[in-house]
């Protein structure tokens, strides 16, 4: 059965850990999907993983339907979110055209990058009709402007910032939030406020799911990410891996101190 934005709530609410990993082509969804992990994120992380960019910041919207149309091909059960690009949603209508070309490509959801700002946009998307996911934290479309990839919410405002974007993007009609490369303090009060799933990388283990890139817990990407681990250096197979990165998170073993941010 095809999980839900509806699956993801009820998860939430039975605090049973949500699943999720990014991936780019129908050969390693198809394993994923077969292995009953909850969302897929074809992500726009793909301009570094399978383009060799340093950033995420090439990649183009054609890109981004071509990709997610190769995930959902084959994809009988996961529930697909797809990453809006670099500056294709500026503003409400356009926001609004990039969504539909994403989801006519498969998608379930989509997926944008920054705070308050993003008010108009998400109220404009969701009064359309479109499941919106929001991202908060280390935002790899602002890399220029942060400067570095970063862990973000250390100091006393950022963090205050970061509270009252997730607040303001849920009330805008925000249907997931992520949260990237924040002090796990920050990411388990956010995620103890908001009425939303809320969905960790690099924020430690008290939200409610947990997202990687697949190529990261394969091993494939170097240097590997702090928060990420290598589940394939201990077992003999891809799906073996993938069955144990679930394992670690549905009983709360992964992300561990070790892997994530203070």
């Amino acid at each position: 059965m095809r999980q839900s934005i509806n699956h993801l709530r009820k998860k939430m609410r039975d605090q049973e850990k949500i699943v999720c990993l990014t991936c780019y082509d129908a050969g390693f969804a198809r394993i994923i999907d077969r292995l009953g992990i909850d969302v897929i994120l074809v992500g726009d992380s793909l301009g570094m993983v399978v383009q060799g960019h340093e950033s995420t910041l090439m990649v183009t919207i054609e890109q981004m339907v071509y990709h997610t149309r190769c995930v959902a091909r084959v994809s009988q059960s996961a529930f697909i979110i797809a990453d809006m690009p670099f500056a294709s949603y500026n503003h409400p209508q356009q926001a609004l055209e990039t969504a539909v070309n994403l989801i006519q490509g498969g998608a379930h959801m989509v997926k944008l990058e920054g705070g308050t700002h993003l008010e108009a946009v998400i109220q404009y998307l969701a009064k359309a009709g479109i499941p919106v996911c929001a991202h908060l934290g280390l935002l790899p479309q602002s890399i220029y402007k942060i400067g570095a990839y970063r862990v973000q919410g250390k100091n006393p405002l950022d963090a205050k910032q970061i509270r009252e974007d997730a607040l303001c993007l849920e009330q805008a009609g925000a249907d997931i939030l992520i949260l990237e490369c924040v002090p796990r303090t920050l990411a388990t009060e956010i995620t103890e406020t908001l009425k939303i799933p809320v969905i960790g990388i690099g924020a430690g283990m008290d939200c409610d799911g947990q997202i990687l890139v697949l190529y990261d817990i394969l091993g494939i990407t170097t240097p590997m990410p702090k928060f990420a681990y290598n589940f394939l250096q201990d077992h003999n197979s891809i799906e073996q891996a993938i069955q144990q990165y679930a394992y670690a998170v549905k009983t709360k073993r992964f992300p561990s101190l070790e892997y994530s941010f203070e």
